[in-house]
């Protein structure tokens, strides 16, 4: 994909006072970006859901159509805004108007930022649904009254940013028609003088890296459901700045190009997950 994927200030290491998600050490957020079709152009939509100790939150932004995005509705989630659980929002863009419903009311959370059951939010215009996230599908279209959009919105990436000491855990999917996949990373850096690095899909290891002093970036293509998927990562930081730095992994559908050699390059695309964490 030759376009840039727009990214909040929340995952470029930016805390300018615009800063959607007004991310702060400690805080876990997921973030995912969307194409979806609205008022006949092709638009990016970046969803965000962060969470720590003090805030918990939704964050939606669409793109303007040029290098800009413009943030459109933040929705509170901590339990003493009732209020904010179901509602709706409305805003422009370009002269056209865009409608958020949601119902988060018996959202399942599983102690990440992101439900995984039980709600809906859905973006609509010109009385098409254009985005809509959950599993309560019925109910978020008899609310907004609008009809499914002729494109679906295609998931472009999603990025988390997780916090822990060894282990960290996420869920995600590798194809829009298969299952949700659980990943765990596990590390001995913070106890071996030999550290190493396991990531595993749904309990099976698929990759095991040794002697992460030599090895602290790498890649491997593993197969999930006899499906490939290419695994990044980069655990720099962890090995020579322990305590403050972080590491990166990336799992991307789909087998490597051929003759990329050695310089294979985080690139975003349909399905690809990013996760940060911290192992201080």
């Amino acid at each position: 994909m030759q376009e840039s994927i727009p990214i909040p200030a929340c995952f470029t290491g930016d805390k300018s006072s615009d800063d959607p998600s007004g991310l702060k050490s400690g805080q876990s957020a997921v973030m995912s970006v969307y194409q979806a079709m609205i008022a006949g152009l092709s638009r990016y939509v970046t969803i965000i859901w962060c969470k720590n100790l003090m805030v918990h939150c939704l964050w939606i932004l669409v793109d303007t159509g040029g290098n800009e995005q413009q943030y459109t509705c933040k929705v509170d989630l901590k339990p003493w805004h009732f209020w904010n659980k179901k509602g709706f929002k409305y805003f422009e863009v370009a002269g056209n108007k865009i409608e958020v419903f949601w119902d988060l009311r018996t959202a399942k959370f599983s102690g990440g930022p992101e439900p995984h059951g039980e709600f809906y939010v859905a973006i609509t215009c010109d009385n098409e649904v254009v985005l809509l996230l959950g599993e309560l599908k019925k109910e978020a279209y008899r609310k907004t009254g609008s009809r499914p959009s002729l494109v679906d919105a295609l998931l472009l990436s999603k990025k988390e940013n997780v916090f822990g000491k060894r282990c960290f855990v996420t869920k995600a999917k590798f194809d829009d028609r298969g299952k949700e996949h659980d990943i765990v990373i596990e590390s001995s850096i913070s106890v071996a003088k030999d550290p190493e690095i396991w990531i595993s899909v749904d309990g099976i290891v698929l990759v095991h890296v040794k002697t992460l002093c030599w090895k602290f970036r790498g890649n491997d293509t593993v197969l999930v459901d006899s499906v490939p998927v290419q695994v990044f990562w980069d655990v720099h930081d962890w090995i020579f700045s322990p305590g403050s730095g972080h590491a990166l992994f990336v799992f991307q559908p789909g087998s490597p190009p051929e003759n990329t050699g050695s310089d294979s390059s985080f690139s975003s695309s349909s399905g690809s997950i990013q996760a940060y964490g911290s192992n201080g």
